[in-house]
């Protein structure tokens, strides 16, 4: 009963907060729980009178304070960790003053609030695996595709992104590594962020759509509903999470092939089943150190309900790394060059995920994430150095020697999603 309560209390906070952003006033039907309160956090407490009654006030965190009191006492909710002055008087006199208590979110917002909004970062690791992509396919280089397609990649991310940040606000406040972003501390308003979010995926979708292919913008389409719809809300309710999002992560590099193709070969499903490996050893190792966080918010990571499964789906994903590597040349996707130099760097890092198995602990998990963000790339660029072909290849001569490759016939999805695919290579 207390979880459905609090659940309840929690979606009504970001609906008002989402209808008036920063200030709002309930009355204690809303029933915000004092023991729910006092257990988040029982250490931080203030005191506020109130018609000449002491009041206690709970904050939670740096983001939302709570005011718990008598039946008939408001209770006053800030999401930018400001309360209202002590005020003795009527209940009118205080609604008076919260128009000139609470800070108000600027309409003109800060480009870099975007940017964090975006998740810059994350964002700019989509683009590069899709860049990757195009860079590796067996075809020629055209300047404007490839870049109409990092840029619909990037917007697309950026959009998924904020919608990410918007649905995990209440949770996102509760962690140490998340409650410093701009939701949760209010530099943004949520209609800022759907907003932004709106205008950024309908004009990532239209730049891959008309400027790339069909089939680049429905892999983009997929991977934006992928990650909100389902890998953001399945984060609190099974640890199947961590393979849905790996789906996510190894999407963008076949978008950058498709961009440059035309179509789906083995060389892309080869390049999306290493970026798809990769995501197990990263984040499971990411995740080892961040247990407090997830528990605390709830999220049901393998780190945090089964630590065995952590360490075990680490080190064979490593495993799986290798066996793809060499089997890349034996599928005609590089030649044997990659599957030779590859080698050792794939080796390391299974020896990595091996000691973070035997001997978990933040140092061993610390390694293999850190050699992870230099794997990655360095995998990347063997990858390409090995491609059976390069941009001096003429387009044509490339159509009619793949033409008997086994690939994907993409012409039912053209039917089903009447997308512009006239630029198809």
């Amino acid at each position: 009963m207390v979880t459905c309560v609090t659940k309840m209390n929690i979606f009504v906070i970001r609906f008002s907060h989402f209808i008036r952003p920063i200030k709002f006033t309930y009355s204690q039907k809303a029933s915000i729980l004092k023991s729910h309160a006092t257990k988040v956090n029982p250490n931080f407490v203030f005191f506020h009178n109130l018609n000449g009654a002491r009041r206690t006030v709970k904050k939670i965190d740096d983001s939302i304070a709570l005011s718990v009191g008598s039946a008939k006492a408001p209770i006053l909710i800030s999401f930018d960790g400001k309360l209202p002055p002590a005020a003795t008087g009527s209940l009118e006199e205080v609604k008076g003053l919260q128009s000139d208590s609470w800070a108000k979110t600027p309409l003109s917002a800060n480009f870099q609030l975007y940017l964090r909004l975006s998740k810059i970062r994350l964002t700019s690791l989509v683009v590069v695996t899709s860049m990757a992509g195009y860079a590796m396919a067996p075809a020629s280089f055209d300047l404007t595709t490839f870049a109409l397609c990092s840029v619909g990649t990037g917007l697309l991310a950026g959009a998924s992104n904020s919608i990410n940040q918007f649905f995990e606000v209440p949770f996102d406040a509760q962690m140490s590594r998340t409650r410093n972003r701009v939701l949760v501390k209010g530099m943004l308003t949520p209609l800022h962020a759907v907003s932004f979010a709106t205008i950024a995926g309908v004009g990532g979708f239209a730049i891959l759509n008309f400027g790339v292919n069909g089939i680049a913008a429905f892999l983009g389409l997929s991977n934006l509903i992928l990650y909100t719809c389902i890998y953001t809300p399945m984060k609190r309710y099974s640890i199947l999470n961590t393979w849905v999002g790996s789906v996510v992560g190894a999407i963008p590099p076949v978008m950058g092939w498709v961009a440059c193709t035309g179509h789906v070969d083995t060389g892309a499903w080869i390049l999306a089943a290493l970026l798809y490996a990769w995501q197990f050893p990263h984040f499971n190792a990411l995740s080892w150190n961040l247990r407090p966080d997830y528990s605390r918010a709830g999220y049901r990571m393998m780190a945090v309900t089964d630590p065995q499964l952590c360490r075990r789906v680490a080190l064979r994903y490593t495993i799986g790394i290798a066996g793809i590597s060499l089997l890349a040349p034996a599928l005609g996707a590089t030649d044997a060059w990659f599957a030779l130099t590859s080698l050792p760097l794939n080796a390391y890092f299974t020896f990595l995920a091996w000691k973070f198995y035997k001997n978990s602990d933040s140092n061993s998990s610390r390694k293999l994430f850190r050699f992870s963000l230099l794997h990655l790339p360095l995998l990347m660029v063997l990858f390409l150095l090995s491609k059976k072909r390069w941009i001096f290849m003429e387009k044509d001569d490339y159509i009619k020697n793949t033409s008997k490759m086994p690939g994907v016939d993409t012409s039912s999805l053209i039917n089903i999603f009447p997308l512009n695919a006239s630029k198809s290579a």
